[in-house]
């Protein structure tokens, strides 16, 4: 038992030797006559002992902290690999959202504008929305429901097509709502543009 308690205050000595070496200076001559006696009692295996322990001790403790900080490190690193995904989610969304809108429009585009019909049988009806000298839009000539025609003096432009006169009479008032006052209804058939009244009869207009 003796043996024992000597053994806790010893390993007490060692742990804070580097305090008690340092405050040596601040100790009163009595104070350090009395560690100096605890110390000679030590044997020299004891004291081994007790140095093998406390270097292990701290070898345990250096181990730990860096256990720790490589958790620290994979936790932030997961932290970053969350963030990154909640950015990706917040992307994906928000082009989700923009393809939905466009899809929306593009079918809101068709129904309005006739789809895919065949321009070039039976007749048809477009809105053109000028003609002009000086604008060269046949750039956009490729562009679903766009087409351009006439001379290079003189190009016309027109979008939209119909099979309902009245389909493209109510997209003509659409598009001057917009602004695009000279809009108007021009008629085709299988292909070539003719005049309207060759084909008021076929669609009931008088």
């Amino acid at each position: 038992m003796h043996i024992m308690k000597k053994s806790i205050l010893l390993i007490t000595i060692i742990l804070c030797s580097g305090a008690a070496f340092n405050a040596a200076a601040q100790m009163s001559k009595k104070e350090e006559k009395e560690w100096k006696k605890r110390i000679k009692k030590l044997q020299p295996a004891q004291y081994k002992q007790l140095l093998d322990e406390n270097k292990s001790l701290k070898g345990q403790v250096t181990s730990l902290k860096t256990e720790v900080n490589n958790v620290d490190d994979r936790v932030a690193e997961k932290d970053q690999q969350i963030a990154a995904y909640q950015q990706q989610v917040g992307d994906l969304k928000e082009e989700l959202a923009q393809a939905q809108t466009q899809l929306k429009a593009q079918n809101v585009a068709s129904a309005n504008t006739g789809g895919s019909i065949d321009e070039n049988k039976g007749v048809v009806f477009k809105v053109q929305l000028g003609a002009f000298r000086e604008k060269d839009l046949r750039q956009y000539d490729n562009s679903p429901n766009f087409s351009a025609e006439g001379a290079d003096d003189l190009r016309k432009y027109t979008i939209g097509v119909f099979r309902d006169y009245y389909q493209a009479d109510k997209f003509k008032k659409y598009l001057r709502e917009m602004g695009v006052k000279d809009a108007w209804v021009v008629s085709y058939k299988d292909g070539r543009r003719v005049p309207m009244k060759e084909v008021l009869e076929s669609v009931g207009k008088k």
